[in-house]
C-alpha cells in the first residue's frame, strides 16, 4: 500500500510556463502562491532568459497528494525532476520565500546544476525554528477561502486591497487589479499550504553552498512576514552570498522593487559567464 501510494505521487508532474528566449532561469514561489506571482517582472525577465515557472504542489494548477513530503529539500527535488524530464540540466534560478529556501536546498543539493541564485526574501533564515504554524498566515488563507467568490468584485475597492495586502507591500496601493485577483486566487486554491507550512516546521536552512554559485539574497526593509529581527539571519546564509535590502519593499520585492530584482537576477547570471 505504502509503495502504490509513493508511485501515484510520482505521477503528478509540476505545472510549469514557459517563455522568452536565452539561458534557462527557473522561479519558484512561495508559500499559498502560484507562478502568476512572476507576472509584474515576467516581460522583462523573457528578454535575457528563456523563463520557466512552476507551481510546486498543491499550488496552482498542480495537484496535491495527500501523504506527499512537503518540506523544503522534498520539494527542490520535486523541482529537479520537473526539469529533468524537460531536459532542462543547467539553469539560473531564483525563489520567493518558500520558494527561495527550496531554491537554496537545491543549490545546495545539486550545485553543478545551478548557474545563479537568487533568493527572494527567503524563508528558513531563522536561528530558532518554527514548532507551530504563523497564525498571520493561517488568517490570510482563512480569509481568501471565504472571500474568493467576491474577490473579483471586492478587489476594485481600496479597502479590500488594503485588508488584503497592505501586510505585504508597502506599496499595495501601486498593485495592480490583476496581481491582486491572482494572489487572492492562489491561495485560496491551495490545497497545499498547510501541508508546506507543516514541512517547515522545526527546520530551518544551514546547508553548505559552495563558492562557485553567485549567491544573492534579498530582503524589503519593511517585510512584516519574514521580520529582520527573528527571520532573516545572515549566519545561516552562504559566506560569498551578497545580502541586499531594498528599501520601500515588503515580502514580495518583484512587487515592490520589480526593476530592481531584474538587475540582480541579470547581474548574478552575469558573474556565473
Amino acid at each position: 500500500m505504502q509503495r502504490l501510494r509513493k508511485l501515484d505521487i510520482r505521477l503528478h508532474s509540476l505545472h510549469y510556463e514557459i517563455s522568452g528566449n536565452g539561458e534557462p532561469l527557473v522561479l519558484i514561489h512561495g508559500l499559498g502562491s502560484a507562478s502568476t506571482v512572476w507576472k509584474p517582472i515576467r516581460y522583462l525577465l523573457d528578454q535575457s532568459f528563456k523563463v520557466i515557472s512552476l507551481d510546486l504542489p498543491g499550488h496552482g494548477k498542480t495537484p496535491y497528494a495527500k501523504g506527499q513530503p512537503m518540506d523544503p529539500h522534498s520539494l527542490a527535488g520535486n523541482v529537479f525532476d520537473q526539469l529533468s524530464e524537460l531536459g532542462i540540466e543547467r539553469f539560473h534560478l531564483a525563489g520567493n520565500s518558500l520558494g527561495g529556501w527550496v531554491a537554496m536546498e537545491m543549490a545546495s543539493t545539486s550545485p553543478e546544476r545551478i548557474l545563479s541564485l537568487t533568493a527572494l526574501a527567503p524563508a528558513g533564515l531563522w536561528l530558532n525554528p518554527y514548532n507551530a504554524r504563523y497564525p498571520g498566515t493561517a488568517l490570510a488563507r482563512f480569509l481568501a477561502r471565504n472571500t474568493a467568490k467576491l474577490a473579483p468584485t471586492a478587489l476594485h475597492f481600496e479597502s479590500a486591497r488594503k485588508l488584503g495586502f497592505s501586510d505585504v507591500s508597502p506599496r499595495w496601493r501601486e498593485l495592480s487589479y490583476e496581481t491582486c485577483l491572482d494572489a487572492t486566487l492562489a491561495i485560496a486554491g491551495a490545497e497545499g499550504y498547510y501541508p508546506a507550512w507543516d514541512g517547515m516546521l522545526m527546520k530551518r536552512f544551514d546547508s553548505y553552498i559552495p563558492g562557485s554559485i553567485p549567491v544573492t539574497i534579498i530582503f524589503g526593509d519593511t517585510d512584516k512576514t519574514l521580520p529582520a529581527t527573528t527571520c532573516q539571519e545572515k549566519s545561516l546564509a552562504p559566506n560569498h552570498a551578497k545580502w541586499i535590502i531594498f528599501s520601500e519593499t515588503g515580502h514580495a520585492p518583484m512587487w515592490d522593487s520589480p526593476l530592481d530584482v531584474v538587475h540582480e537576477i541579470k547581474k548574478a547570471a552575469e558573474l556565473a559567464k
